[in-house]
């Protein structure tokens, strides 16, 4: 007889792979109660997903993960650029772009930086900061079947080991289960773009000798371009172990049962030009680059994040970051609203910003494919975005996007989620720019304040904005935060390198910013104004649904 036991929660989060991990890590940073569940019985065993962009480690940064991550992925953290050739022997080639960050600009917007590492190693370190935080993790568990009604959603479980099936009660539920979402497909919500892109199927091996052939070059992907043997190899300890995305075509009747052992050797020898390379395969798993948008990202209490919510071509590695910053928007604010700090509306903003940005992103990703001649990618001439000219500033997809519409005030609701030029200034819907500050003594960025509380930031020498928002944080009982920024007695934070903080977010020294515990602007003024109170109180209330 199959046990039945029940179990209340906050959050239930279905899928445990990145997004639902990173889900966990972020609401656990936040105090939130949940319980994730994923059908297989661990994390991923297959090196993919491996490029993490500087907004996620930004995120990572703040939520306490970032040193272990940039630990697991130390080995190759040397590492840099694409590499295009006909194979890996005889000289041949050219870098699509040889440095991530040439010249170290990035540091002008950032306190982090890319980061290379798999999946199957960035997953279980999110997997051990969320457990240490309290996140109830299980896997070999998946879901049965889920209902909603106007106070939570009940879900059926079932652990695949034992059949013991968990009824669990939450108030909310994040469906963070893969692009074939079987909580999307059950809600019915349908979706756009233009479908599947192509398909490959990525083989892990080992070969000893294919360090000699790759020598100095220590490239992220090289896309091997031999008529006959086609893909892209990617070096996973840049020694013995790799990985090749080989093209298959299931249109023309290619099946998986077709990759051999035998052919998948012979593709990789002729695709990396050494006829007698010693290849032992570990292992074999199809993958399927897409572009597709869900049409809605939540009903009722349920709400869609990372790949259930879109699909994107991997190429720049868009879909998993685009995914774990899903999580991050999503997190705070049903912390916001469990916590009773903001009304159920605020999260109807949460559709409002990530689907825009998804659209935009997944665009983008298409293009960079283009751009890049993927192995196996063959659109039709202007298709995947790209127009036949390629697009640059990855920078301005990755960082510099915008939320125009959503739960912000002073934008506008017209203007393009990824702007023309990359400018962190404070503009309101944009990323808070980032500045090293002095804070009892101790260095630290402005993004580092933006986690569990909005921020104000106003100057050292009007109080005040930081009276008011001392005011309004308790007649509200909002999470709010207040920092006198500049020098002199009353300056909560000092700029370490004599950067005008109201120069930087676009306002004077008698205005304020405020910023969401996600680092986006909500709102900034660029002066003084008669009742600072109330136009704050005014201001949060309508942000955060309380009115």
């Amino acid at each position: 007889m199959t046990e039945e036991v029940e179990h209340h929660v906050p959050v239930l989060v279905v899928g445990g792979s990145l997004v639902g991990l990173s889900a966990s890590l972020f609401l656990g940073r936040l105090g939130i109660p949940h319980l994730v569940v994923e059908k297989h019985a661990g994390t991923s065993r297959h090196p993919r997903g491996r490029g993490n962009n500087v907004r996620t480690m930004e995120l990572f940064r703040v939520a306490g993960a970032e040193q272990q991550i940039r630990e697991a992925a130390s080995t190759l953290a040397d590492n840099h650029g694409i590499l295009q050739a006909p194979s890996l022997t005889g000289g041949a080639g050219e870098w699509l772009f040889k440095e991530i960050d040439p010249g170290g600009g990035l540091a002008r917007f950032s306190p982090s930086g890319w980061c290379l590492c798999s999946q199957n190693d960035l997953e279980p370190v999110l997997l051990k900061c969320a457990r240490e935080l309290g996140g109830d993790i299980r896997f070999s568990t998946e879901l049965i079947s889920v209902e909603q009604d106007g106070e939570g959603i009940t879900a059926v479980v079932k652990n695949r080991d034992s059949g013991q099936h968990t009824t669990v009660r939450a108030e909310y539920l994040v469906a963070a289960d893969g692009p074939r979402s079987p909580v999307r497909e059950g809600l019915g919500i349908g979706q756009t773009g233009p479908g599947d892109l192509f398909h490959n199927v990525s083989v892990t091996f080992d070969s000893l000798k294919l360090a000699d052939a790759v020598g100095d070059r220590r490239f992220i992907c090289c896309y091997l371009t031999a008529p006959d043997a086609d893909g892209a190899l990617l070096p996973v300890d840049n020694v013995e172990k790799w990985v090749f995305h080989a093209p298959w075509h299931p249109e023309r009747g290619e099946t998986l049962e077709d990759f051999t052992e035998e052919r998948c050797i012979a593709h990789i020898r002729r695709a990396v030009g050494v006829p007698d390379l010693d290849v032992r395969i570990t292992g074999k798993a199809p993958w399927h680059a897409a572009q597709r948008v869900a049409e809605r990202y939540s009903a009722g209490r349920i709400f869609l994040a990372g790949d259930s919510a879109h699909e994107m071509s991997p190429t720049g590695a868009f879909g998993s970051n685009t995914g774990i910053q899903d999580a991050h928007n999503l997190a705070w604010k049903l912390a916001a609203v469990l916590n009773g700090w903001a009304g159920p509306g605020l999260l109807e903003s949460y559709e409002a910003e990530r689907k825009p940005v998804a659209l935009a992103t997944s665009a983008r990703a298409a293009a960079r494919s283009v751009e890049h001649s993927h192995p196996g990618y063959a659109p039709a001439p202007g298709a995947g975005g790209a127009g036949g000219a390629r697009q640059g500033g990855v920078l301005k997809v990755a960082l510099g996007y915008r939320y125009p519409r959503g739960a912000v005030v002073g934008t506008d609701p017209e203007g393009p989620v990824v702007p023309d030029e990359m400018a962190m200034n404070g503009e309101p819907g944009s990323r808070a720019p980032h500045m090293w500050l002095l804070r009892s003594g101790v260095r630290t960025s402005t993004v580092d304040l933006y986690e569990t509380s909005f921020v104000l930031l106003s100057g050292a020498e009007d109080t005040a904005w930081h009276t008011a928002a001392q005011r309004v944080a308790e007649r509200l009982a909002v999470r709010l935060e207040s920092y006198r920024v500049g020098r002199g007695p009353l300056a909560d934070l000092a700029p370490q390198d004599g950067t005008d903080w109201s120069v930087l977010h676009g306002t004077t020294p008698r205005g304020a910013v405020l910023v969401r515990p996600d680092g986006y602007v909500a709102w900034r003024s660029q002066d003084a104004v008669a009742y600072p109170e109330k136009t704050l109180y005014d201001l949060l209330a309508g942000l955060l649904d309380l009115v």
